[in-house]
């Protein structure tokens, strides 16, 4: 094995590597995966990113995670399938072209439709394929032979497939109804395409004057002067006593001549402006609802571009809605009714795309019957059928799913799938088909049109998990892959897709679409800002894969991952890991350097010193944790856990105590037997870390010659049991490192050279036991603190004089520095820090016994001064100890 290994440079330089690998990995098929009978699968669906996207942090994240899983379920054994795709994302991908076409001075209507949808199939094949690339960069090992598109034929066919259904079972609709409405897009969006923020506004008081000609009238509170032209009621709560004198009066509405009465209604607050709220149900969704109940009118004042229009009256027809609502204001200013404007802050819905504010429209759109799918979804995960993980998630999805509200799946868009149902121009009939009629289907009349409208995006991405598989048809895997293991998302999509697809699958497979639902948080700055191009605090991930390379942001991502937690993410933070990565190389370089020569050793013949137990045992206790973090998707945990192993367990003690034996100081048997305990080590190491560096961890695999195979084709490591003798390895090993690290520390009080040697250093060793295995291990304890003698004292030994000391809880070590250092000038030095230091914890006592303090600070203000007096505190008792010593 390792004869046939080979050298690897001085520096770790990533791109190269992850270029060459990932191409390896696709031409051998690596990642593909065929339904087999034998092996359990675990499948996993990709979130099909827009195929106008570009791979941002948030995507790098999630197809990190969802990477780290794969590749590990491969290794354990599993038939892993990864299977990735985009999404058509209808009013992004319609923007992007228009934005093209109006370069060229045109618009999609010069084109006609179908010649613009054939504009945006020649935009998908020149760009669509650039987010793929970019996971790919990532080092994702999807099955790419499985790729799939939203608006692909066969996705096409299980769209229309389920309207039709749905829709002959009464559970797709069309009527008027009040939707969000984007001005700018044209296009309807449903309530969760609307970003709501804060925005500072106004509060209108304005006067309803009574409708008999009686003195006064009623206060109302509006935002929105502008739909005042639409009101068709006041309302009031039954039970505000206040205002409940006003019911079953009549008042006109302002700049009209229009009566309209005073209705109760429980959807009023009582406590908002007056109390009073006047009803628009053509313009406000809850007053929809009122005009519902109480049969009232609907009167739109303001049309499709966000403009007022006929029923406005001609004076204010044609008008921009915000124009409108000055100019009204104006004219209830002048005519004595608008008693009062206050600053008032409220939220505001925008269009999730071009950030225009929404205006609730009334419009006849298709809508999906919710509530009765919501239910199954509901019950699907109390049964536990699937899991959600963090569980905290599980009361947001309940209580969505709850309230949730019919779904309007029309878009007014060319680009997407484009709604199968044909209206008969002779006799109104609406036929619904999967394939195109000839005709009407209750007439027989040619003379029918296709509706213009495309369903919404969800729509298709609903039904990800099955359509990809090759459903309506009943395939092989379909049967295999569905339902799938896992899916990896972000919260904020967990209304917009999971919810929904969790109602299709139901649905349409009578079965959950996946067994476990992880939920990632978000990747923020380092000050925990959402990064956003407007604040300049965007980190993107492609300019860290070119410089850094994918798996040290591969790292970086899953180290910082913890459940229910976001990440605050700093370049330095990946420059960490970086170095982290630089570890593993020079690590892994002095490793093939020194077993360059090592032709086996039989396994009885092994002569073992305690540090090769301890590493041989610390990795088996790693194997069991890492295993089980991954199979809680704790992946931070796991990370973090390999990282400290590698950097702290591996290098800094056991590489550095392994090279005597390996420059053969120690005789041929231990040289081999340190040969073999560090390959072996590195054996497993590697597989470790592969699914989370899979780049490098690959390169070093093939360098040492491990075997012929890609580390994915290889075994999950299994921890092994103790070996006779072996329970109390780790204990031997701590108090071996305690006395280094003690010495070590007194070294550094001393302010010695790194290189410097001390002659003497006294240990006082309290256990029997322990004291003879530091005795049988001084030699290394003399290499790695540059101390070239070691004496033990008893407990009846004068301590020394003219040394620092150090208490453990072994202990204590004495560093003899008399002819180290200048005596009188430590003891100078020590004088100085130790006067500093009193005064330090003078002032620190001085805050915690002020009451003022403590009461009105911080209470992280008080507890860091509390540690900082406790540290000073050490410190002042460190010194005197010194003192005295050196005295």
């Amino acid at each position: 094995m390792a004869q046939n290994s080979r050298e690897i440079g001085k520096s770790y330089d990533p791109t190269p590597l992850e270029d060459k690998w990932y191409e390896r990995w696709l031409e051998s098929g690596a990642f593909h995966s065929e339904p087999d009978d034998q092996r359990k699968p675990f499948s996993v669906v990709i979130p099909p990113p827009n195929v106008t996207g570009s791979l941002h942090m948030g995507h790098a994240l999630n197809n990190t995670l969802q990477d780290i899983s794969c590749r590990y379920k491969r290794m354990a054994g599993y038939n892993v399938m990864w299977l990735p795709g985009t999404d058509h994302a209808g009013i992004a991908t319609q923007n992007v072209v228009e934005r093209k076409l109006h370069e060229e001075g045109k618009t999609r209507h010069d084109l006609g439709r179908d010649a613009f949808v054939q504009r945006i199939w020649q935009w998908k094949e020149e760009y669509g394929s650039r987010i793929i690339n970019q996971l790919k960069k990532l080092g994702a090992s999807c099955d790419w032979e499985r790729e799939r598109f939203t608006m692909d034929e066969g996705l096409s066919k299980a769209v229309r497939a389920v309207f039709v259904r749905l829709y002959k079972e009464g559970l797709i609709y069309k009527g008027k109804y009040i939707i969000n409405w984007c001005p700018r897009c044209h296009t309807a969006l449903s309530d969760l395409e609307v970003e709501h923020d804060p925005k500072k506004g106004k509060l209108y008081y304005v006067l309803y004057p009574f409708a008999d000609n009686s003195e006064g009238g009623v206060v109302v509170a509006t935002t929105r002067p502008e739909t005042i032209l639409g009101d068709v009621a006041i309302a009031v709560h039954p039970r505000d006593e206040k205002n409940s004198v006003y019911i079953g009066k009549k008042v006109m509405v302002p700049l009209c001549d229009r009566v309209i009465p005073i209705i109760e209604d429980n959807m009023v607050d009582p406590e908002f402006g007056t109390g009073l709220v006047k009803i628009t149900p053509a313009h406000d969704p809850n007053d929809f609802l009122v005009g519902q109940r109480h049969n009232l009118p609907q009167i739109q004042v303001i049309d499709e571009n966000g403009r007022m229009n006929e029923q406005a009256g001609n004076y204010f027809m044609g008008l921009d809605r915000f124009e409108a609502r000055d100019k009204i204001t104006e004219m209830l200013k002048d005519k004595g009714l608008l008693v009062d404007v206050i600053e008032y802050e409220h939220s505001v819905g925008h269009c999730y795309r071009c950030g225009t504010v929404i205006e609730p429209y009334l419009s006849e759109q298709w809508f999906v019957k919710t509530k009765p799918l919501a239910e199954e979804g509901i019950r699907a995960v109390k049964e536990g059928k699937i899991e959600i993980i963090p569980e905290q998630w599980e009361n947001t999805y309940f209580q969505w799913m709850e309230n949730i509200r019919d779904w309007c799946i029309s878009r007014q868009l060319w680009w997407g799938h484009r709604i199968p149902a044909w209206t008969c121009n002779d006799c109104g009939h609406v036929t619904v088909s999967e394939e195109d009629p000839s005709c009407c289907e209750k007439c027989r009349s040619k003379n029918i049109q296709q509706d213009e409208d495309v369903l919404d995006t969800w729509f298709s991405s609903a039904l990800w998990p099955f359509s990809t598989l090759g459903w309506p048809e009943e395939t092989k895997d379909l049967q295999y892959y569905y339902p799938t293991s896992l899916l990896i998302t972000g919260f904020d999509i967990l209304f917009f897709w999971v919810a929904r697809m969790i109602m299709m699958g139901l649905k349409f497979m009578r079965d959950v679409p996946f067994e476990q639902v992880y939920i990632h948080a978000l990747v923020r700055d380092e000050h925990g800002q959402k990064m956003s191009k407007s604040k300049g605090n965007v980190i993107d991930p492609l300019e860290i894969i070119n410089v850094y390379g994918a798996d040290a942001l591969r790292m970086t991502l899953a180290a910082l991952t913890v459940q229910g937690r976001d990440i605050y993410l700093s370049k330095e933070r990946i420059e960490t890991y970086r170095h982290f990565l630089n570890k593993i190389w020079n690590a892994a370089r002095f490793a093939l350097m020194n077993t360059s020569d090592f032709d086996g050793i039989r396994e009885e013949d092994l002569n073992l010193r305690n540090h090769d137990k301890w590493i041989k045992v610390r990795l088996w206790k790693v194997v069991e944790s890492v295993t089980n973090y991954l199979e809680g998707y704790h992946y931070g945990e796991a990370a973090r856990l390999l990282y400290d192993f590698v950097w702290s367990d591996l290098c800094d003690w056991y590489l550095e105590m392994a090279k005597p034996a390996l420059k053969g100081d120690e005789g041929d048997l231990r040289k081999k037997t340190s040969q073999k305990v560090l390959l072996d080590v590195f054996k497993d190491v590697l597989k470790l870390l592969h699914p989370f560096i899979p780049f490098v961890t690959e390169e070093l695999w093939h360098a040492f010659d491990f075997s012929n195979q890609f580390i994915e084709r290889e075994s999950w490591p299994k921890p092994s049991v103790y070996g006779e003798g072996d329970q109390d390895v780790e204990e031997k090993m701590s108090t071996l490192q305690d006395v280094i690290r003690d010495i070590r520390n007194l070294r550094a009080e001393a302010r010695l050279a790194p290189q410097k040697k001390v002659s003497e250093c006294y240990l006082l060793i309290q256990d029997a036991q322990n004291r003879q295995f530091i005795k049988d291990n001084e030699d290394m304890v003399k290499m790695l603190t540059k101390v070239e003698n070691i004496l033990f004292l008893d407990q009846d030994s004068s301590k020394p004089k003219r040394a620092l000391a150090s208490v453990s809880d072994y202990g204590e070590a004495f560093l003899a520095v008399d002819g180290v250092i200048n005596i009188e000038e430590e003891i100078k030095r020590l004088e100085k820090e130790r006067k500093s230091i009193m005064e330090a914890i003078k002032k620190s006592e001085n805050k915690l016994s002020n009451e003022k303090f403590t009461a009105n600070a911080p209470a992280d203000v008080v507890e860091k001064e509390r540690r900082k007096l406790k540290e000073n505190e050490e410190k002042l008792r460190k010194i005197e100890t010194n003192l005295e010593r050196l005295r």
